[in-house]
C-alpha cells in the first residue's frame, strides 16, 4: 500500500457513493481502497486518490451550500488513445459533456461522473 503521502487527493462531493465506485473503477481504471459507504469511499488511480464523499459525509457537511454541487473543476486523465477510449466509453454507454476539442497541447474531451464532476480525458500530442 502506497503511504498517504504519496497520493495526490482530490475530493469529489458524490450524490451516491456506490454508483461513483462503480463509475470509476468501471470505466476509469480506479481501484476500490477504502469503502465506508454510503457515507465515504475513495478509490485510487496511480498516485491520484479520488475521495468521494456522500451527503452524510464530513466533507459534504463542511461546504456552503452554495458551493455544494458539481463544479467546473475537473480531473484530468492522460490516456494513449483517446479514440479507443472514446469508442470503450460510448460503447459502455457513458454520456460524453463536450465534444473532442484539439489545441496545440494535444486532444480532450468531458465526461461526468453519476453526481455531474467532470473527468477530462486528455490525449498529449506528438
Amino acid at each position: 500500500m502506497t503511504p498517504p503521502d504519496e497520493y495526490v487527493s482530490v475530493r469529489y462531493l458524490v450524490d451516491d457513493v456506490a454508483a461513483a465506485i462503480d463509475f470509476y473503477t468501471s470505466h476509469l481504471g480506479f481501484a476500490l481502497h477504502t469503502n465506508p459507504a454510503p457515507a465515504f469511499a475513495d478509490v485510487i488511480r496511480g498516485s491520484l486518490r479520488l475521495l468521494l464523499s456522500g451527503p452524510a459525509s464530513s466533507g459534504a457537511r463542511a461546504t456552503p451550500a452554495d458551493n455544494a454541487g458539481a463544479g467546473r473543476n475537473r480531473v484530468h486523465l492522460i490516456v494513449g488513445d483517446l479514440d479507443a477510449e472514446l469508442t470503450r466509453l460510448r460503447d459502455a454507454g457513458v454520456a460524453f459533456r463536450s465534444d473532442v476539442v484539439a489545441g496545440p497541447g494535444g486532444r480532450q474531451i468531458l465526461i461526468a461522473d453519476p453526481a455531474g464532476n467532470l473527468i477530462e480525458l486528455f490525449q498529449p500530442g506528438v
